[in-house]
């Protein structure tokens, strides 16, 4: 039996019987949104999101999903709180060198504790809004809220205008952003990553 016959199979409400769930590692891989916010009171906060990714291009606009509540807390992550308060946010990308400063941002702390601390960050200021930038970041885009959606189940949705960006001058080769010197970061399924490394192009076929 090949592999393309032997097909597993199941509906989605009834389960799929594997001691993991596939549906993370089945969409692969995933860009890391690492979104940073302010809360009213000026406090920063930081955390990774990997069902992230751009959703147009002009003009250019973000989005990152949310679950609703942090993990074994009844309240609303401080990232969606945060945006709700202020309008805006910045995503960082994550390169390879990143890695466990971003894992360490992923961490269930208290409201108000700044994770850009925690992870040894260092912070710059942002140009158009008022949200710290991850400063080792490789790229960084500086967002205003345009419109959240509550998804079936309570995840939230939260899709942004970007209103700035900024570019590591190292990774700017013949005025292309090149993202195989600084290796973005990938979310894999379960507790699985992985980074770009190999880049290639594709033309695509020629239409009268």
């Amino acid at each position: 039996m090949s592999l393309v016959e032997a097909r597993m199979f199941y509906r989605t409400e009834d389960g799929h019987g594997l001691p993991h769930n596939p549906f993370k590692a089945i969409i692969t891989p995933r860009p890391i949104g690492w979104i940073s916010t302010v809360d009213k009171d000026g406090r920063a906060n930081l955390a990774p999101y990997s069902f992230f990714n751009g959703i147009s291009d002009e003009p250019p606009m973000v989005m990152f999903a949310s679950h609703a509540s942090k993990e074994q807390r009844d309240e609303l992550k401080d990232s969606v709180a945060n945006i709700r308060d202020t309008g805006e946010f910045v995503v960082n990308i994550v390169s390879e060198a990143l890695k466990d400063a971003m894992n360490i941002s992923s961490g269930i702390y208290k409201r108000g504790d700044d994770e850009f601390i925690r992870a040894g960050l260092e912070k710059e200021t942002a140009r158009v809004v008022n949200t710290p930038i991850v400063k080792q970041a490789p790229a960084a885009l500086e967002c205003t809220l345009w419109k959240e959606i509550t998804l079936p189940g309570g995840n939230i949705v939260v899709m942004g205008e970007v209103k700035g960006v900024h570019l590591n001058d190292a990774f700017v080769k013949d005025g292309v952003f090149d993202i195989s010197r600084f290796k973005p970061l990938a979310r894999l399924g379960y507790r699985d990553y992985s980074v770009v490394e190999e880049v290639f192009s594709l033309n695509r076929p020629y239409q009268d």
